[in-house]
């Protein structure tokens, strides 16, 4: 059954994803609950921005663990003091971000939106320097869009921080939920082909 499948695989890769189509439906509930969890988010998009800014500050909190943990291990006193001096910012932000995360989204919402356009800029720039090669209109297009986007954030800012980071995570749970169901009905295709297919 899956020699046809995964001819071209290698003996490892060709397990994993044996091992990976017999559990099919793990991945597809999992992209099920993060597809749910994107549409209340839209439902309730104050709470998914308030629920994005913790997952920011957990992250931090983490990261920041993680450098005085390497400044620890840093033999030279100068690496030791920056290792740690980083950690501690990074912690202190991620309480910052804990104790009062609306003002904290008021700040992400306005780096997001500076972030949007300057990636935007470079996008445009880019487009406009691939003008002979095909389709370099669909990098324009994504390009300007992103500038626009991040435009509409910064002129609705503040208030646009009641909803922004919200819908950004909103829209990332659906569009990462879509991608593993449709992954896992593809290996279930595979684990379970339909009698009388090719």
């Amino acid at each position: 059954m899956y020699e046809s499948d995964f001819g071209g695989l290698g003996p490892r890769d060709r397990e994993m994803q044996e091992t990976l189509a017999e559990r099919w439906g793990w991945l597809v509930a999992f992209g099920a609950i993060a597809l749910i969890g994107g549409l209340l988010g839209f439902i309730a998009i104050v709470t998914a921005t308030v629920a994005s800014v913790y997952l920011i500050g957990i992250m931090m909190l983490l990261s920041g663990f993680a450098e005085v943990a390497h400044g620890i291990q840093s033999r030279r006193w100068s690496r030791f003091f920056l290792w740690i001096l980083i950690g501690a910012l990074y912690v202190v932000a991620a309480a910052m971000i804990f104790v009062a995360p609306l003002f904290a989204a008021v700040i992400l919402t306005w780096l997001l939106g500076v972030v949007l356009i300057f990636a935007g800029g470079v996008r445009t720039f880019l487009a406009f320097s691939m003008r002979p090669q095909r389709r370099w209109g669909y990098v324009l297009a994504s390009g300007l869009l992103t500038i626009l986007i991040g435009v509409v954030i910064l002129i609705g800012w503040p208030a646009s921080s009641l909803w922004a980071l919200g819908i950004f995570l909103a829209v990332d749970l659906i569009v990462i939920g879509s991608a593993w169901i449709a992954m896992g009905l593809a290996l279930r295709d595979v684990a379970h082909p339909r009698s009388g297919s090719m």
